[in-house]
């Protein structure tokens, strides 16, 4: 299966990226390349192998489960650009007059 250029193009678009022609061109080479190795992979026979879930034998590594006090609010407001009633203010990042 390979990709087209317009199919990266659109996922862009949804991504809200723009890219150049060149950027475009190479980008749909690379994402050609990635679908043509997982292809690959879905040809290995894996019947008899067992799933892997954990790369290690290590057990009980967890730490237990105690409750510490945080960091004081005041604290740490004394290192944010900009903060009311507790919070920290952040610009906004959606914006919903735009069309999706």
């Amino acid at each position: 299966m390979a990709i087209s250029a317009s199919e990266v193009e659109h996922v862009a678009g949804l991504a809200k990226l723009a890219f150049t022609d060149e950027e475009l061109q190479k980008f749909t080479g690379q994402m050609d390349e990635i679908i043509g190795m997982v292809q690959q992979l879905s040809e290995v026979d894996t019947d008899g192998i067992p799933v892997t879930t954990h790369v290690t034998d290590a057990t009980g590594v967890m730490r237990e489960d105690v409750a510490v006090s945080g960091t004081p609010r005041e604290e740490l407001m004394r290192n944010v650009p900009q903060h009311q009633d507790g919070y920290i203010k952040v610009p906004a990042i959606i914006d919903e007059s735009e069309e999706a």
